[in-house]
């Protein structure tokens, strides 16, 4: 039973999708009854999977939170799920966004052509990053990141033009390269810690014969940018603004909750559940891995400002505020892992709002870059009000869920001391600003063209359907609520990166 109750929100989706892909549910071309019947089995798996993720983490320990799914090598391996505080952040978010996002897939995608293969990989995507979620160790986490690859390089290929099949290359590419590199740093976890599960603290054996510490901290900076690939650091991160070609309700996932994100929880689990922050903090590895999260911060938000592409300047939003996340993780104190789980939330919010009021525009003006937007704001005033918020939210303004994250984030940051603390804060002002610029231009522009600029070609456009319209609303509520009541959820974090809620 233990293990039902463990394996069901991971293997539902997946069980699901393949069910779809093999089946046809709602085969491609089919009439309005069968696409109807596909929406329906669809949002019915996501839902079930997302109601058994949170009654594990309402149930607490008493609901059964192991389970081993196999051995490797005998019994001295295992690939098994355990869900503990950080994993219940991961999980809960991941499980609260999806459904949501499939709802405002099933308007989006109408009239595209290969719906089933499409959702059918979606549905998928879900219950691989669960089991990222749920993974107990470092073995079980990097099968499933190898798997979330391969689940979603479909969705990026999606429409199979050019620019698609160039952008699907690319992210396989670096997510191979990436893993490769990742993997070095899981077998020295292997050799040289006492277990591959993961202990808030680290798990390395110092002990070991051949422990070698310059030798671990080489190995750990080669599989913080392997993981760091799919969390879109520099230099790696060239995959991503390429990624934007695939349709919004995927980039909004890439960006937001699936692909991204776990390149960041697979860092914050290396970091301080395998090698330990004790172990790094100080080295020459500790300043090499910070180097790259400001010089990623920093760029990111500067190529943002310079981007026209609406997706895009998103895009590359999203690699400067993933590098957030990492700049918590790589203060290497309890208070930067707490401002890296919050932020990897309220970041979330902030981002798939964003997507998704960038997704309505392009769906209903078929409009793709910032300086066509003129006058755009009067005929979707809700979508730009939402887009509004989320950027808001971005800058760090106070009574928006992203200020919450970015003060305790500048708070890890004073508590380091030093010229690190000072430059860390003068990198997250910088790029404050910066994100200021990107994200209100968009706004200006909508609501107030320039004189003599063309609108008459903008009549008639509308705001899109409910199932589109209403996530974004939601979101957009919730970057506001979060804002001005964000306390239970940031000390139960905190309880989480203290060790008291493991």
């Amino acid at each position: 039973m233990q293990v039902l109750l463990m394996t069901v929100p991971v293997l539902l989706p997946l069980a699901g999708g393949f069910f779809m892909l093999v089946m046809g549910t709602g085969r491609e071309g089919a009439g309005k009854k069968q696409e109807r019947n596909r929406l329906l089995f669809m949002e019915a798996v996501v839902l079930a999977a997302s109601f058994s993720v949170w009654a594990l983490i309402l149930a607490g320990r008493e609901g059964g939170r192991e389970a081993v799914l196999f051995y490797l090598a005998g019994k001295d391996l295992k690939v098994f799920f355990r869900l503990d505080g950080a994993g219940c952040v991961f999980a809960g978010l991941v499980s609260f966004l999806w459904p949501f996002a499939t709802l405002y897939a099933s308007e989006y995608m109408e009239g595209e052509e290969r719906q089933n293969s499409f959702f059918a990989f979606y549905t998928m995507a879900y219950g691989v990053t669960l089991g990222i979620a749920f993974a107990g160790n470092l073995v079980t986490l990097y099968l499933f990141y190898e798997l979330l690859t391969l689940v979603t390089f479909p969705l990026v290929l999606h429409y199979r033009n050019r620019e698609s099949r160039a952008a699907s290359r690319k992210y396989l590419y670096y997510s191979i390269g990436g893993a490769a590199f990742a993997f070095m740093g899981l077998v020295f976890i292997l050799i040289y810690g006492n277990t591959a599960d993961f202990i808030l603290g680290g798990v390395l054996n110092r002990g070991v014969p051949g422990f070698r510490v310059n030798t671990i901290l080489f190995m750990y900076v080669l599989a913080f940018f392997g993981f760091g690939v799919k969390a879109a650091l520099f230099p790696v991160h060239g995959w991503l603004p390429k990624a934007s070609v695939a349709p919004t309700p995927v980039t909004a996932l890439l960006h937001a909750v699936a692909v991204v994100k776990s390149g960041a929880f697979a860092i914050l689990r290396l970091t301080y559940y395998s090698y330990g922050a004790d172990f790094i903090r100080g080295t020459w590895a500790h300043y090499v891995v910070l180097a790259a999260v400001l010089v990623t911060i920093v760029y990111g938000s500067t190529m943002a400002v310079r981007e026209a592409h609406l997706k895009r300047r998103l895009a590359y939003s999203t690699i400067s505020n993933l590098s957030y996340v990492l700049f918590g993780v790589v203060m290497m104190n309890p208070l930067g892992m707490a401002a890296a789980l919050v932020h990897m939330v309220f970041h979330a919010l902030m981002k798939i709002c964003a997507f998704f009021c960038a997704g309505a525009i392009m769906h209903k003006t078929e409009k793709n870059f910032v300086y066509e937007l003129g006058g755009m704001g009067r005929q979707m005033p809700v979508t730009f009000a939402c887009f509004t918020v989320a950027g808001l939210s971005l800058m760090g303004l106070p009574l928006f869920a992203g200020f919450i994250s970015k003060w305790n984030l500048a708070r890890s940051a004073v508590a380091a001391g030093g010229a690190l603390g000072v430059t860390a804060v003068g990198v997250l002002l910088y790029s404050a600003l910066m994100t200021g610029i990107y994200m209100l231009t968009v706004t200006v522009r909508a609501l107030f063209p320039n004189e003599g600029e063309k609108t008459a070609a903008l009549v008639g456009r509308t705001e899109p359907g409910w199932r589109m319209l209403a996530p974004t609303v939601l979101f957009a509520v919730l970057l506001v609520v979060f804002g001005v009541y964000s306390g239970p959820l940031v000390r139960f974090i905190m309880e989480v990166a203290e060790g008291v809620m493991v």
